[in-house]
Formats: structure tokens, sequence, C-alpha cells
């Protein structure tokens, strides 16, 4: 991804100053290293993506409107140029695999040590993944999927639900359940049937396993999929 460049070109999304400055301040003492853009959102991180297709995107999975992994989803869809690694403040085995799934090189709690994360951008760039203390290659990383998936299978899981990511219209009725909205109200803002809401939901439910709207809700703030500040707009 970076033959014959000076430097790896970094693009960081994030919405929070603070940590935000942390991590420029970490890349900047590093001489191989170069920011060339920081958004704060899902959509600007798209869009930013396609214009200066920086070698490496660092992505927080918490966003105002789009979240991470969408944003992760689609630009990998539109370039294999750009390798990503996913930031998160709640850090799980299944979030992994989401991220992965979605496109991401690496992904990291927000804790990360600071030369664990510059090795990783280094990595990534050259086209490699990182998983855990771990440096694969693409076919490495599928055949680490693949274990993943018969180790699940064998102890009664079922890998297509675990690592089937929602589609864009479940998260957008996820998001309107963590508001509190009845199913007539989600079918009135999208202009679909109450029907097809309650069939997005039980979909919704079985892909996050769990019981009620109530706890999916629950998860999508955890995770960072869905923002608290949003449930208020």
């Amino acid at each position: 991804m970076t033959e014959n460049k000076d430097k790896i070109t970094i693009m960081i999304v994030e919405d929070h100053p603070l940590f935000g400055q942390g991590l420029r301040r970490v890349l900047e003492g590093e001489e191989d290293l170069e920011i060339v853009a920081e958004v704060s959102n899902g959509e600007a991180a798209v869009e930013r993506a396609a214009e200066l297709q920086p070698d490496v995107i660092l992505m927080d999975v918490n966003l105002p409107g789009m979240n991470g992994l969408q944003a992760t989803r689609k630009i990998r869809a539109s370039t294999d140029r750009t390798a990503i690694i996913i930031l998160t403040a709640y850090h799980d085995e299944e979030q992994l695999f989401h991220a992965l799934r979605a496109g991401a090189a690496a992904y990291y709690p927000k804790d990360v040590l600071p030369s664990e994360l510059v090795r990783a951008i280094r990595e990534v760039a050259k086209g490699n993944y990182v998983i855990g203390d771990h440096v694969m290659s693409a076919p490495q990383v599928a055949n680490w999927l693949l274990k993943e998936f018969e180790e699940l299978a064998q102890y009664g899981g079922d890998p297509d639900e675990l690592f089937m990511p929602l589609s864009p219209r479940e998260m957008e009725i996820l998001r309107y359940i963590t508001k509190g909205a009845s199913n007539k109200e989600i079918a009135r803002a999208l202009g679909i049937s109450r029907q097809t809401v309650k069939n997005h939901m039980s979909s919704i439910l079985r892909k996050l396993a769990v019981n009620d709207r109530t706890q999916a809700a629950v998860l999508a703030l955890r995770r960072g999929w869905v923002r608290f500040e949003d449930t208020y707009d």
C-alpha cells in the first residue's frame, strides 16, 4: 500500500477532542507517519477517504450518525487501498469479529499502548492484519476466522448469525429503538409498514442474541453502535 513512499498517510476519525489530541501527539512523534485529515463523524470519514485515499484510517466505533463499523464497511467496499484500524472503548471477542468482517485490518481498545498502535499502523500499511500480538497476511486471517467459525459451531453456536452484521436498515431501526420509538412511530418515520418493522425487529433480536428491544438498545449503546446523545435527537 505504501511502496516507494516516504511517509504513511493517516486519517483520524474521532469525535472526542481530548483523545484525538492524544492520537495526534503520538503520531506526530514518528518521522514516517503523516496525518492528512481529522474528521469527527462517519459520513465525513467516507467522503474524505474517497478524496484523500489515505494509507491508514484510525476509526472510532462510537461516532455520531453513521458509526465506525458502518463507515468502515462503506470505505472498504469502494477501495482496497486504505487499511482501517478500529478503536473502541468496549472490547470483546465478538466485536473483533464484527470489525474484521466490516473490513478492518486491526482492532484495539482505546487504552492501547502508543508503541503498539504505531507498530500496527506500519503493519497494516504494508497490507498485513494485526490480531492481538500476531501479524497476519490476508490468507492467514481467513484461516484464523475459519477456525473460529469451526470452534463456535463445535460448541453449538451459529456462526452465520454471530458474525452477520446488521444491515443499514436494521441499524436505522435500532437507532429509533434506542430513542424509545414504537413500531408504529418507526414505520411512520421510515415510510414502511408496521409488519416490515416487526420483521426487521425479529432479525435484529436474532442477530444480537437478545430477548427484547430493551436489551437490543442497551447492547447497541454499550458497544458504541449507537451513541447515547443520538437518543435525544
